[in-house]
Order: structure tokens, then sequence, then C-alpha cells
């Protein structure tokens, strides 16, 4: 608990077997209530290891849902759980659990219902060795969404994330892909219901066990990111109406 509220942490793992115990073992649990491991029918030993930590909240896809889909069975494990704070943590370990309470009293005091813990902020990125064309791809991503939707964020392609409770109530990531656009269409749906989002620097490591998409599938996802902000911007203008800006 922290300031009466209860903190869940979610962790969306895909083969994630050689890092989940380390991502784990860091999570500050006295201050975190609960967390929850979605295991996405993974093709390595990550249900195994996750058994073995007696994970209290296991659930496994029997067939891979993929990124977005992954996150949806979390935060709606979540909110069945009571949780006032959710916090995404990758199980891959690429980002440190050590700032679970610096984003989560964000959250707690009522300065924001959102936090992002940005690589970009600082020099985390390139020197936690983020490859040069996703550092510039993630640059120009990030200047054409602040153009189209208005905003300011040092990024939008974190994924690591702390939401209000009421943040995950009123938005409707269930209308959203379960690609890994998924995270892009979620802080589009929360700019559009008003909400602020606050960032926080985040080191970063990128290493051979630490996920990641390859050239086609990055190709795709940015392609989904334009489209998203394209939306985002008919849809404010009232030029368009999308399901996924409807609310619960």
């Amino acid at each position: 608990m922290l300031l009466g509220k209860k903190i869940i942490v979610v962790l969306p793992a895909y083969n994630a077997g050689k890092t989940i115990a380390q991502t784990i073992a860091e999570i500050p649990f006295d201050l975190v209530d609960e967390y929850v491991v979605v295991d996405d029918a993974s093709t390595d030993n990550t249900i195994e290891v996750a058994s073995s930590l007696n994970v209290k909240n296991l659930i496994r896809h029997d067939k891979n849902k993929g990124y977005g889909g992954n996150q949806k069975t979390c935060y709606n494990t979540a909110l069945k759980l009571g949780g006032d704070i959710v916090i995404m943590l990758h199980p891959d370990y690429q980002y440190t659990p050590k700032l679970i309470p610096s984003m989560a009293y964000m959250i707690a005091s009522g300065l924001y219902p959102v936090v992002i813990a940005s690589r970009i902020l600082g020099k985390g990125a390139l020197k936690g060795g983020m490859p040069m064309y996703k550092y510039v791809s993630n640059r120009f991503l990030t200047w054409v969404q602040n153009l189209l939707i208005n905003q300011k964020l040092s990024e939008y392609h974190s994924g690591y994330r702390a939401f209000s409770r009421e943040v995950l109530e009123k938005v409707n990531y269930q209308a959203n892909s379960d690609d890994f656009v998924f995270d892009n269409q979620m802080l589009a749906q929360i700019f559009f219901a008003g909400f602020e989002i606050a960032e926080i620097t985040c080191p970063t490591k990128y290493f051979e066990e630490a996920s990641s998409i390859n050239l086609r599938r990055s190709i795709k996802y940015g392609l989904g990111v334009l489209k998203t902000s394209l939306g985002y911007f008919f849809q404010k203008k009232g030029i368009v109406s999308l399901p996924m800006y409807r609310t619960k």
C-alpha cells in the first residue's frame, strides 16, 4: 500500500525464462501488494520458472494472443484484484523495477494519473545500447505524434508504464490491437479522455535476452503508430468516429 492505494505490478511475459526471476527479485515488495504474470504461450521455460517462484497470480494463455492481447489480460486481472495503481513491467529485465516507488508515488499523491518511464529523457537509450536505427525511428515517430496529438512527450514507445484505476476503467483498451501498437493506441486514448501523462527518466539495457522486434515488425509498428496518430487527429476534428475512443 502507498497512501492507502493498492499497488499491483503486471508482467506480460513471452519467452522470458532467462530474465523473469531476476526481474521479480527486484520488485519492491515492501510497497507492492501483488503482482501478476501472464505467460503468452511462451515456447521456452517461462511458465516453469514462474511456477518455481510460487507466483500467486500466474496466468497462461493456451494460444499466443500477442503483446496487446497479453496486456488486456494483465489489466483485466489487476482490476479484478482491486488494484488502485497498476504498473506494467516487462519481465525481460530491460527496465529496472527500482523505479516502481517513484512512479507509484506520483499517482498515489494525485499528481498524475499516468506515468511513463522514458528512455529518451537524459541519455538512457543510447547509453543502454539502443540500436541507432531504433533511436532515430523513436525520435522521428515521437516528433510526428507530438505534432498530430498536440502533446510534448519525450517518447511514446516505452513499455514501462503506471496507471491509476480511474484511467484503466475509463479508456476502452479492449478495442485496441493485440499487437505491439496497443501501447501507442492506449496513450492516444488516455490523451483523448483528458488525462495528463508524466514522464520519469529511465535507464534501460539492451542485451541478447531482452525482448525486441525485428526490422519487418518494426516497420509494421511504425506504420501502426502513424495510423494511430492520424486517427486521433481526425477524431479530434470530428471527421471520424473510431470505436477505440468510446469510453467503457
